[in-house]
């Protein structure tokens, strides 16, 4: 690669992570906007019109405060661990197939993979350092469903690459050109979509965050700028799981303005579930990824081999 090279595609990175975070501010809006209307009431609609600028303020407000930290806390793992989360996430960010088609990822369903896996260890440090009982607790529950839920996410995964012999996230725009996936593997992407609100812990599997009992799970212990890198890790996380469903069963024509319209869609149900649903209770959930999701995503996993392999004796 020459300097042109180096100098665009990190460019390029710059602006998709620049448009995230850009797009992590607006989806917050647009949860405390949607959630005001489910409760019968307005939401911010105080600052710049309709409440518009209002994200910005929340960023000057939380990053303006002081830095607090608990006595007793290991201060730099206290710290690294939200750092970790957000770079985790923007770093998964990487996979998506932009236009200018600088980044060219062959595998980038294996990188997705380790860098989903690895987004556990931030929750555990941050569980961990703020040596408090309640951030332990919620660090504990928060690990134990995301590994639950990525064995199901796992086998979902090796399903699509028999289904379309490929790693690359663009083949599945090249195999939906006449039909969507959706249509296809209804089952599946019910499944995908529970373990997409398994992975970001929301509702109804906010367990790490229990307000009855854990008063805010790992994040307990933060607040100011710690707080705002957990949450804005939070959100983008939603916004890329969004764009995996988009990808994955509804098309995933990324050319087109239609793309990011069906992204906006299923971020919004991300947070009209959240002002529906009650919380699950934890040995349900449990149950229902060891015992309903596995053996699914299992049997789509057999049924495909096997039609790959029928497939192929009937081409020789």
């Amino acid at each position: 690669m020459n300097f042109k090279e180096i100098f665009l595609s990190s460019l390029s990175a710059l602006m998709l992570l620049l448009m995230v975070m850009v797009g992590v501010a607006f989806l917050t809006l647009l949860e405390r906007k949607i959630l005001g209307y489910i409760q019968i009431r307005k939401g911010p609609n105080k600052v710049s019109m309709v409440g518009l600028l209002q994200p910005f303020c929340d960023v000057i407000k939380l990053f303006s405060k002081e830095q607090v930290f608990p006595y007793l806390s290991n201060m730099f793992m206290f710290y690294f661990s939200p750092i970790f989360s957000l770079f985790l996430i923007l770093f998964s960010w990487m996979v998506f197939p932009m236009i200018s088609c600088i980044y060219s990822f062959n595998y980038s369903i294996l990188f997705f993979l380790c860098c989903t896996s690895m987004s556990v260890y931030g929750i555990m440090i941050a569980g961990w350092s703020s040596n408090s009982k309640y951030s332990m607790l919620g660090g504990l529950r928060a690990i134990a469903q995301t590994i639950s839920y990525e064995v199901s996410m796992g086998v979902i995964l090796v399903c699509f690459i028999f289904l379309i012999e490929s790693y690359n996230l663009m083949d599945f725009m090249n195999f939906q050109k006449i039909i969507w996936f959706i249509f296809m593997n209804f089952p599946l992407a019910m499944v995908w979509f529970i373990i997409m609100l398994a992975e970001t812990n929301r509702t109804p599997f906010d367990f790490a965050e229990g307000e009855s009992e854990l008063v805010s799970g790992f994040n307990v212990e933060y607040g100011s700028g710690g707080f705002a890198l957990i949450f804005m890790a939070e959100y983008a996380s939603i916004l890329f799981m969004s764009m995996l469903f988009s990808m994955m069963f509804l098309g995933g024509n990324v050319f087109s303005l239609w793309f990011y319209f069906k992204l906006s869609v299923i971020s919004s149900l991300f947070i009209v579930i959240r002002g529906t649903l009650p919380r699950f209770r934890y040995d349900k959930l449990m149950s229902m990824a060891w015992k309903s999701f596995l053996p699914l995503s299992l049997n789509f996993l057999i049924f495909y081999v096997g039609l790959k392999l029928f497939l192929m004796m009937i081409l020789i």
